[in-house]
């Protein structure tokens, strides 16, 4: 009763607010995001009434499954954005922009925090200045995805930007395996060239081939299927079995092998968008199944957030300064490359502000960095005022960008009620 409990308050704390984000013109995400906050341990779930709201952050560990899932959905729908028709226009500007940007915000960010380091030396340790270069070059594609979605976003900047998103991910694990390995190899004095080096790209080719793989036998056991019901239920089915296999985690010959569920997920998407030939209309039927699942992964999302780091002096300094840094790396690396691969003046205008939003990888980056100890302690505080921040920010950013962009538009539809609304 507790659990059923506790997920209708988060539904209907989200849907609910999600009404008033309207009347203040912020997107949705924005507004499931505060009302996890609100149903969260340090507000509803602070009084202890179980079911009535979180109690504690292990109470909302308990839901991760849905988090998990959620985010392969996510990375499912992403994968659709990798149509080879549309990859003939954007694809090379995609990936220069997608590489660029990343690596230019982990220089700059470990650039300033090393600065921050020697002026700062007890509060930053240089491994954790490091590694949160790294955490930097991640973005949020779940929540830049239901921006796009809820406004229906269409144009030069949301063909290029959804790609980039995926990309930098993938570029993002390796900037962070890589750094990851310089940390460690800096507390133990070893240095050991299989984690820096061979581990992080063995995830994203391994990542890949298994998304390859799921991808063919998706697209080979829908064709058994006539009925949009039948066909949606194998879709969950395989996002379900995706997700479940790359949780794997073994080792081989002392080699530590592992998987990204977004990249596997999103090639499993990619794969079945380029081969079926009705790959549209599922993907349209798969969105609309999984509405109140990104809801509850949003208000989690919101719950999951730490507001004990505001405590510490501290950690809210390096905060303000880590997320300027990365703020600056995104918009100027991405307004650099984007210029360099001649795309659209809009393009190189916004493109950067819409890259701000951070969540789901840079949390995980950060949970693995507090193997490292006491420096990981502090990467992990530091990133989540830093998502803290960007996600309440982050999606009406991208909402600006795009309205600016003149992507976002006016458009005239019936309601369930049947009357005409407009939404902007």
């Amino acid at each position: 009763m507790q659990i059923l409990l506790s997920l209708s308050i988060a539904l209907f704390a989200g849907l609910m607010l999600s009404r008033l984000a309207k009347v203040l013109k912020l997107p949705a995400v924005t507004a499931y995001l505060v009302a996890g906050i609100l149903v969260g341990p340090f507000c509803l779930g602070a009084f202890g009434f179980e079911g009535f709201g979180f109690t504690s952050m292990e109470n909302v560990d308990k839901f991760s499954i849905i988090c998990d899932v959620a985010l392969g959905f996510i990375a499912f729908s992403i994968g659709n954005e990798f149509r080879l028709s549309q990859l003939k226009k954007t694809g090379k500007q995609a990936t220069v922009i997608g590489i660029v940007q990343a690596v230019f915000t982990t220089l700059l960010v470990d650039g300033i925090l090393i600065l921050v380091h020697f002026a700062m030396p007890d509060k930053l340790s240089l491994p954790a200045a490091i590694v949160l270069g790294a955490v930097a070059s991640a973005t949020a594609p779940a929540a830049t995805l239901m921006v796009v979605r809820q406004y229906k976003a269409k144009g030069p900047l949301t063909d290029i930007l959804l790609p980039i998103v995926a990309l930098d991910d993938a570029v993002g694990l390796v900037l962070f395996a890589v750094s990851y390995g310089i940390a460690n190899a800096l507390l133990s004095g070893q240095v050991d060239m299989i984690s820096v080096v061979v581990e992080p790209i063995l995830e994203v080719v391994l990542s890949l081939l298994l998304g390859l793989a799921m991808g063919l036998l998706f697209t080979f056991f829908e064709k058994f299927f006539h009925s949009n019901s039948r066909r949606l239920a194998m879709s969950v089915t395989f996002v379900f079995l995706t997700v479940a296999l790359s949780m794997l985690n073994f080792e081989i010959f002392g080699v530590h092998i592992a998987f990204s569920s977004l990249l596997v997920c999103m090639m499993l998407g990619t794969i079945f968008c380029n081969i079926c030939d009705f790959s549209e209309e599922l993907m349209d039927r798969v969105d609309r199944w999984t509405a109140p699942l990104f809801v509850l992964f949003f208000v989690l999302s919101g719950a999951e957030l730490d507001l004990s780091v505001f405590k510490d002096f501290a950690i809210v300094a390096i905060g303000l300064i880590y997320i300027f840094a990365r703020s600056a790396g995104k918009y100027f690396g991405a307004s650099a490359s984007a210029k360099a691969v001649k795309c659209e003046p809009n393009i190189v205008k916004y493109l950067g502000i819409t890259l701000l939003p951070q969540a789901g990888v840079a949390l995980g980056m950060a949970i693995k960095a507090e193997q490292l100890g006491p420096e990981g302690a502090i990467v992990a505080n530091i990133t989540l005022f830093a998502v803290l921040i960007y996600e309440i920010a982050g999606p009406m950013l991208t909402k600006i960008s795009l309205l600016k962009a003149g992507e976002i538009k006016p458009e005239g539809k019936k309601s369930a009620r049947g009357a005409t609304i407009i939404t902007k």
